[in-house]
């Protein structure tokens, strides 16, 4: 039998319980694919692990069939997919920016980076690592080997320039 690893009756067994729990997980709602995949694994499992099979605690086709339906939750718990709701607001685009404010938000990133290059050297450089790279300021101080003190104060100042040239320019909309 299959516990003996024996083929003939093995593929008596498959030939009986195949289409039955290729049947049952169809009727369960899943795709026919799916369903002749969870089937084979479930028959693979009766092959590899005969030797787990206890007749005393459920029938041949209880064991089988419980095996199938343990593999569709598996797939079910692993399968994101269908917590999606492709109608939620959030997968809808954005409204187009109106003309006037995607101008002035052009005029004003020009500003901020003709002040930013205006700024010392060294003040840009921490401030590209810590806004455009997204490093902490240790992380900064690693990496430069600069001690933690002078990246906070050069960061700061440079900050504060960068506050007095856009309250300094009127043409800067800072609502935005």
């Amino acid at each position: 039998m299959a516990r003996e690893r024996d083929r003939a009756a093995f593929e008596k067994l498959f030939d009986h319980f195949a289409p039955r729990v290729n049947g049952y997980l169809q009727r369960q709602g899943v795709d026919q694919g799916q369903a002749e995949d969870i089937a084979q694994e479930a028959m693979s499992v009766l092959w590899h692990k005969a030797h787990l099979f206890d007749p005393a605690k459920s029938s041949l086709a209880t064991w089988l069939f419980r095996i199938a339906r343990n593999r569709r939750i598996d797939l079910l718990r692993r399968d994101k997919s269908h917590r999606l709701d492709p109608f939620d607001p959030f997968f809808e685009p954005d409204a187009p920016e109106p003309a006037d404010r995607a101008v002035d938000g052009a005029r004003r990133d020009t500003r901020i980076r003709a002040a930013l290059k205006a700024l010392p050297r060294e003040q840009i450089e921490l401030v590209q690592l810590a806004f455009f790279n997204g490093l902490t300021h240790s992380q900064i101080s690693e990496k430069t080997g600069l001690p933690l003190g002078t990246v906070k104060s050069r960061i700061r100042l440079a900050f504060s320039r960068l506050r007095k040239a856009i309250e300094a320019d009127p043409r800067i909309d800072t609502d935005i």
